[in-house]
């Protein structure tokens, strides 16, 4: 039986342990925040056999095999070295570091102690997005990705906490380097960097505050963002934040040198996209009767993914969970390679130090 102990008791913790309940071979034996009364809350509404207030109390006499970092990403870090040096794996939310470096040091500190560390990437295990992965990985791209594209938006007028970052100029999201972006858009990176050959692609990042934002008396968060990623001579991406555009999209596009993929993360929907033309009048009737056919394909799988009671918004977590206890407990390959962790991280510094700088020219000529 896996050992697994949750720290930091927010809202997304409660995803975590909701997850781990219906896998398998793992019990949740404690569960940590600072403020002791977050962590007795969740220790009341899930089984869990205890709570505590220090860290170092919970690994000292619980020794749990693996540790759910959940608290924010300014702690990653420090926990996540303490929770490896008393023998844990450690399996981190996003973003997982604030830094590159830090990133660096936690998968190095891992592999000297002979541990295993993962990120909560868990869009990218989802049962659609697991579908395309198999297209691609069977050739149906016909060859490397030439081209991607990745929309990641947030509606900042409907969420809470959105509205509590808004009015809290002290929230901590606002201490990030990246601020809100730094908190939301190593998802839609990510996509990106699974299909990425190289280890340090080249960046060209516009980041700008939108008027919505700026007639609530804003000043420092920026909440649309428009990157190009690129690596020499080979595959070229574009990467689109938005608080604004609506549709508010969670999309992917792949395109090969034969065919491409449309991957929506909010409907479910893979849609493959047929790189040859029909002759004549065909390209405008075959297409989208081909489309409607893959898309009532698509409610036909899902439906049936329902039924079978695995179609919660949370399965790609489940997933992603699974894939990791498993490799802990066969010595197997991690389910996200540390190259992808580490070149996520490295398009996330660039982009965060090119919109810094752009803040920062902005604000030297308003003065």
């Amino acid at each position: 039986m896996l050992k697994v102990a949750i720290v930091g008791c927010g809202k997304i913790a409660d995803s975590h342990a909701s997850q781990i309940q219906r896998i398998e071979g793992c019990e949740i034996v404690g569960v940590c925040d600072r403020e002791e009364l977050m962590a007795r809350q969740l220790y009341e509404r899930f089984p869990v056999k205890q709570f505590f207030g220090d860290l170092d109390k919970l690994l000292r006499e619980l020794r749990p095999d693996v540790v759910h970092i959940t608290t924010p990403p300014g702690s990653h870090f420090e926990i996540g070295k303490r929770c490896l040096d008393w023998g844990a794996h450690v399996y981190v939310e996003k973003p997982f570091t604030m830094n590159t470096m830090e990133a660096e040091e936690l998968i190095l500190f891992a592999d000297q102690k002979g541990l295993k560390v993962t990120v909560g990437h868990d869009d990218q295990f989802s049962h659609v997005a697991r579908r395309m992965r198999h297209l691609t990985r069977s050739g149906y791209l016909g060859g490397l990705p030439v081209h991607m594209e990745s929309f990641y938006c947030y509606d900042l007028g409907d969420s809470a906490y959105a509205k509590a970052l808004l009015g809290d100029k002290k929230h901590w999201v606002r201490r990030l380097p990246g601020k809100l972006l730094h908190n939301i858009i190593s998802h839609g990176i990510a996509r990106l960097a699974e299909f990425l050959t190289g280890d340090a692609p080249q960046v060209l990042a516009y980041g700008f505050m939108s008027p919505f934002l700026r007639g609530t008396g804003e000043e420092e968060i920026i909440d649309e963002l428009r990157v190009i990623i690129h690596e020499e001579g080979r595959t070229t991406a574009y990467f689109t934040f938005s608080s604004q555009m609506r549709p508010s999209l969670h999309q992917f596009r792949i395109y090969g040198p034969k065919n491409g993929l449309l991957l929506d993360q909010d409907q479910e929907t893979l849609i493959k996209l047929r790189g040859g033309r029909f002759k004549s009048y065909g390209e405008k009737f075959v297409p989208p009767v081909t489309l409607a056919g893959q898309y009532v394909g698509n409610l036909v799988r899902n439906m049936k993914t329902f039924l079978a009671r695995d179609f919660q918004m949370k399965s790609g977590m489940k997933y992603l969970m699974e894939s990791f206890y498993r490799s802990i407990n066969y010595k197997t390959a991690v389910p996200i390679p540390y190259r992808e962790i580490l070149v996520t991280s490295r398009v996330m510094d660039a982009i965060f130090e090119q919109v810094d700088i752009k803040r920062q020219s902005l604000r030297s000529i308003v003065r």
